[in-house]
């Protein structure tokens, strides 16, 4: 899986949760960047990352993760290691 493929996903997921159709995600973004983009709202990202995704994170994982970049490379790491 391609890195803008899941890019893409996650500013699909993240739009949708946060109801903003204009969203525009960078491997750079940060929660804080985002109107709307809580604590709260954070859990429910990482919730529909999950299951769209069909992963689970570690709570390590979870806090490890920085940026919207951070996630798109975890999601990688997990897509390849799967493919082994």
């Amino acid at each position: 899986m391609e890195g803008d493929d899941i890019l893409a996903q996650l500013t699909r997921i993240v739009a949708g949760i946060l109801d903003a159709d204009s969203l525009e995600l960078r491997e750079e973004t940060v929660a804080r960047d985002v109107p709307g983009w809580d604590s709260l709202s954070n859990v429910q990202i990482l919730l529909a990352i999950e299951k769209h995704f069909r992963v689970r994170f570690t709570t390590r994982e979870i806090r490890g993760l920085e940026n919207v970049g951070a996630i798109c490379a975890l999601l990688r790491a997990r897509r390849e290691g799967q493919a082994r």
